[in-house]
């Protein structure tokens, strides 16, 4: 590795690739939107490379309208799987690291306690289906990656429950949330450091060249909620508005609040594989959540 490492990140205007950017500051970065490198169109991915040559790729970039994908299969598909498998391709060509995200939606949501990485993914919907894909593409190209598998994934920026909630409680009394799905809210931001410290951490041991850490790993904020649950913190957490109180927050069954896509009860996922390896503990959601809102 040279001083400054040539660092392709992908999805830069979304709210993880905005956090790698100021993450990785330091170093010759390439961010790249979607008008750069689209991944609805995976021949722009070989331009790039071909172009870029980096040492390290960052992709934040990926089809994530969980509900839509329902009814945009094909294009969830090309995006979050053929595009991914080119990527991996790619990257392997000229030796690159693969660091890519993926969701705890490739789970079923049956089982009692926390998934690990060896856990059977069994995706209950569209988006997980094309995750776990995109997951699988990677690990046939055969270079050297690193995949993250995270969780009900925010920040300050773009569209995510966090906001919605903040939006929604300035005008209304009252907001029924689902408080049978169980999962680890973690901001953009711990997911962009917790990247870095491994990579970090791999260049000080002189392994960033190979070495039996290629793999999946979850990677989310400490602790668990529902939904519901996060929403009761944002809301004691949160400054509200000038003369109005926060809502009063109802938890309620999934049932009561269809979806396109059908989300698993339990995405909690554990941390233990990535802290035992790596050394890396992110952040509780809580302590997160009241930085995001800092």
């Amino acid at each position: 590795m040279t001083d400054e490492w040539r660092v392709l990140i992908l999805g830069a205007k979304g709210q993880l690739g905005i956090e790698l950017q100021r993450t990785f500051l330091s170093e010759e970065v390439t961010a790249l939107g979607r008008d750069k490198c689209d991944l609805s169109r995976p021949e722009t991915i070989r331009e790039v490379m071909a172009e870029v040559r980096p040492e390290i790729v960052l992709n934040a970039a990926a089809y994530t309208a969980v509900d839509r994908a329902e009814s945009e299969q094909e294009l969830a598909m090309t995006v979050n799987g053929e595009a991914v498998g080119v990527l991996a391709e790619e990257a392997r060509k000229i030796n690159a690291l693969l660091v890519h995200y993926s969701t705890d939606y490739v789970f079923d949501g049956s089982k009692a306690g926390p998934w690990v990485e060896d856990d059977a993914p069994n995706p209950i919907n569209v988006y997980g289906a094309t995750k776990l894909a995109g997951e699988r593409n990677i690990a046939e190209a055969g270079g050297r990656h690193l995949i993250f598998r995270t969780s009900w994934v925010y920040s300050p920026h773009g569209q995510n429950f966090l906001l919605t909630m903040l939006r929604l409680g300035q005008e209304r009394d009252q907001l029924r949330v689902v408080n049978d799905q169980m999962g680890a809210p973690t901001t953009a931001a711990e997911l962009a450091m917790a990247t870095r410290v491994v990579i970090d951490w791999l260049d000080a041991e002189d392994a960033l060249q190979g070495g039996d850490w290629s793999g999946i790993y979850h990677m989310t904020c400490a602790g668990q909620t529902s939904w519901f649950g996060f929403a009761k913190e944002i809301f004691n957490k949160a400054v509200p508005p000038e003369n109005k109180a926060w809502p009063e927050v109802v938890g309620i069954p999934d049932t009561e609040y269809p979806t396109a896509a059908k989300r698993p009860k339990n995405s909690v996922l554990s941390n233990a594989k990535l802290h035992a390896r790596f050394g890396v503990a992110l952040a509780s959601w809580q302590d997160a959540l009241a930085e995001t809102l800092a």
